[in-house]
């Protein structure tokens, strides 16, 4: 990925970047014409699963949703109520096409269907879209692409051959689809604020879901049922949710991906690894890119205290809030977003089926998506170890977090949590 030192250099070079990075080759897929149903199988029916769903019904006069595959069949029945009553007669999956299991994602793919969407925990990702590009069936997937370094660069590796092989291949950073934010990044990137010294991000909340350990459940579902709490899994909150802060971020600085990073993060309110897993309860990070922009990123999960979810972005001719008010708030020239909202969720799988309905240049954003995930991950690596680590560095590391079995019998013990100063980087 060609990087960018200013964000003049992107708008420059942002019209023939376009053109070249979505190419056509051999195994064109081809468009969709009118009459033709759009056959679309979900691969994990929790709750941003659904919603995709639902969304990819509502994206297309001719679509229909004909397969689901999960690791949990209850899930499955409860969600499928749901999604019956919003999908009417687009809803057409049937037990036939109904599927359950590790090997889920491989049937729903093989069942026919011209697009999945995949939405199951992180750690699953590469491996399912590596699946879905084989058998040339376009892609929707969710944020994060992947919890560690290896999955990243095969998820980089499989966007580009999505590319040879012209298929959509659309990440779920859903705030690039979203009207306001595209009107206020698309001015920061002309250098309405000048060129941006400093970026202050945050994801302040509460403890998200938890699912207690029921009898019956061994090592294996336990934390598969309550995915977001191991890091394996999850990735850590940083990856898991903050990622779309970074991901602004990222698309302040035009792509152009940091040089390096220090951070710190911990548990403070996370004591019980059986009801918390193994992952941090906050994190402060701080980026640096290599014309000397920081960007400072702090995130938590602690019930009781302060909520926080925005970008600020400081140049050298004003300061803008891009997340929360759309506003450049000072400098030549106050400005604020006043024009149409949107759904975003909504619209960006409007733009997905309107891609394979026209057929031509696909959708693709799978590098830039999975560059934003790799520098989410950088952070977790430095607050877990405690040391400045480069961002070429992090993307190479051979840390692996693929469990050692993944059997429902077997005993499956997570790992304790990391120690900065004593946890290592791989």
């Amino acid at each position: 990925m060609k990087q960018f030192t200013s964000r003049r250099d992107f708008v420059k070079a942002g019209s023939s970047i376009t053109a070249g990075a979505i190419l056509s080759a051999p195994h064109v897929a081809r468009a969709a014409k009118k009459d033709k149903v759009i056959k679309v199988g979900l691969v994990g029916i929790g709750g941003r699963g659904s919603g995709a769903a639902a969304q990819a019904m509502g994206a297309d006069e001719n679509v229909a949703l004909t397969a689901i595959g999960d690791l949990f069949e209850d899930r499955i029945k409860l969600r499928s109520r749901i999604l019956k009553a919003r999908g009417r007669d687009k809803f057409q999956v049937t037990p036939e096409t109904t599927f359950t299991g590790f090997d889920a994602y491989k049937k729903v793919i093989d069942s026919g269907v011209d697009v999945v969407i995949l939405t199951t925990p992180p750690f699953f990702r590469p491996e399912h879209l590596a699946y879905a590009i084989e058998k040339n069936v376009h892609c929707f997937f969710e944020k994060p692409v992947a919890v560690d370094g290896p999955g990243v660069r095969k998820v980089i590796e499989l966007a580009k051959k999505a590319k040879e092989k012209n298929l959509n291949f659309m990440s779920g950073f859903c705030w690039r689809h979203h009207y306001p934010k595209q009107e206020i990044f698309s001015k920061v990137l002309q250098g309405d604020i000048g060129e941006v010294n400093a970026m202050y991000s945050t994801y302040n909340g509460g403890e998200v879901w938890k699912k207690k350990r029921e009898d019956g459940w061994g090592d294996l579902e336990a934390q598969s049922r309550n995915w977001n709490a191991h890091l394996w899994l999850s990735g850590d909150s940083i990856v898991e949710q903050a990622v779309h802060c970074i991901d602004m971020m990222q698309w302040a600085m035009g792509e152009a991906l940091p040089t390096h990073a220090e951070g710190s993060g911990g548990r403070q309110v996370y004591d019980d690894m059986d009801k918390y897993g193994n992952i941090y309860d906050h994190f402060a990070v701080a980026y640096q890119w290599e014309n000397g922009t920081r960007g400072y990123h702090f995130s938590r999960q602690q019930n009781g205290t302060a909520g926080s979810y925005e970008v600020e972005l400081f140049g050298q001719k004003g300061f803008c809030s891009a997340k929360n008010r759309h506003a450049i708030l000072s400098g030549d020239e106050a400005w604020r977003f006043r024009g149409e909202n949107n759904d975003m969720y909504q619209t960006e799988h409007d733009t997905l089926f309107s891609s394979i309905r026209k057929g031509g240049k696909a959708f693709n954003d799978g590098e830039r998506a999975a560059h934003s995930t790799m520098v989410a991950i950088l952070g977790r690596m430095v607050a877990y170890t405690g040391q400045k680590i480069t961002y070429e560095d992090a993307l190479n590391s051979k840390e692996d977090l693929t469990p050692p079995h993944l059997d429902w019998k077997q005993e499956l013990q997570a790992p304790p949590p990391p120690v900065p100063g004593v946890t290592r980087f791989i």
